[in-house]
């Protein structure tokens, strides 16, 4: 079973945890989210792959990506196939339709050529850098720790292992730096929280970690704030969804819960909920999308959840 197919399952388990009235109100959200075309967008635009492939990962958390909404859905995206997409776009579209077909029974790619994966995999070499990483683009000089875990992300959905998996390990452990948390960038001096759980789970997919587990748990219990969420950097005074779910996701993986206040985690996304349904970013934000919302569920389901197992 590949990283997402693990995550998606024990996201599932924590959601099963909550209140079925809460469960309810978030999935009457994301339904209502679909659009016309059966993708779904974000607060302004039409609809896309990376907002599409949020709603499909919440509703499929939920229970409930099943029947017209996944045939729907399904229609979206086999229309995509034949646009050449960014790498996070692509990841969204390939998981997306892994989710319906395990959860629906509905093949996005029944007609694809044969062969397509090894294609595929061959595009995604294209991005590979001199240093192991991977670039955001084809054109990208430098290789990036993010899409460097989509990129190995995408090579498990395709069924294969990523390439050169020793000089991969090796490039993801040049960003750390000396407070234990990572960098997206090799220029870079401040981790972040987010950099820090893609090179977490990115060492973890690899089985890569080597001991540096205490390090990494370490600076992400620091980016706690008294809000109860965590934060984007020391630079950000101000927590955020996005960081509390990346942060406890890999605090749970590595067995690091203890050193943070899970329950002031769950208090802070809980504040960010919305009675209509959907969860806002922030005490900044003003709205709701679906982004977010499985972001909040996500943090939900962790606090609910086996957390040092």
């Amino acid at each position: 079973m590949n990283y997402l197919e693990q995550l998606t399952l024990r996201l599932a388990e924590g959601v099963g945890q909550l209140p079925e009235s809460r469960r309810l109100r978030h999935a009457n959200f994301l339904r209502q989210a679909q659009r016309a075309d059966g993708g779904f967008g974000g607060r302004e635009g039409a609809s896309d792959l990376y907002y599409t492939g949020f709603a499909l990962r919440g509703l499929a958390i939920l229970g409930e990506l099943h029947g017209e909404l996944a045939e729907r859905a399904a229609a979206f995206l086999t229309a995509q196939l034949s646009t050449r997409v960014a790498i996070v776009d692509f990841l969204s579209l390939v998981y997306g339709a892994a989710l319906l077909e395990k959860l629906a029974g509905v093949d996005v790619f029944a007609q694809a050529p044969a062969g397509w994966r090894e294609a595929v995999a061959g595009e995604l070499e294209r991005f590979r850098r001199a240093d192991g990483g991977y670039a955001r683009t084809e054109e990208g000089a430098a290789s990036s720790t993010y899409y460097s875990f989509l990129m190995a992300l995408c090579q498990q959905l395709i069924g294969r292992q990523p390439a050169d998996a020793a000089r991969l390990a090796d490039f993801v452990r040049s960003r750390q730096r000396s407070d234990g948390g990572f960098v997206e960038m090799a220029p870079m001096q401040r981790s972040g929280t987010n950099p820090t759980a893609a090179a977490a789970g990115l060492l973890k997919l690899l089985d890569a970690l080597n001991g540096s587990a205490d390090r990494i748990v370490d600076f992400l219990a620091d980016m706690q704030t008294d809000e109860g969420g965590l934060r984007a950097n020391t630079r950000i005074p101000i927590a955020d969804v996005l960081s509390t779910f990346t942060g406890l996701l890999t605090l749970t993986d590595l067995g690091g819960c203890d050193e943070i206040d899970v329950d002031a985690a769950r208090r802070y996304v809980l504040e960010m909920e919305s009675a209509e349904g959907g969860f806002r970013g922030g005490v900044w934000d003003e709205g709701v999308d679906v982004e977010y919302t499985f972001y909040g569920l996500g943090v939900l389901a962790l606090a609910a959840g086996p957390r040092n197992d």
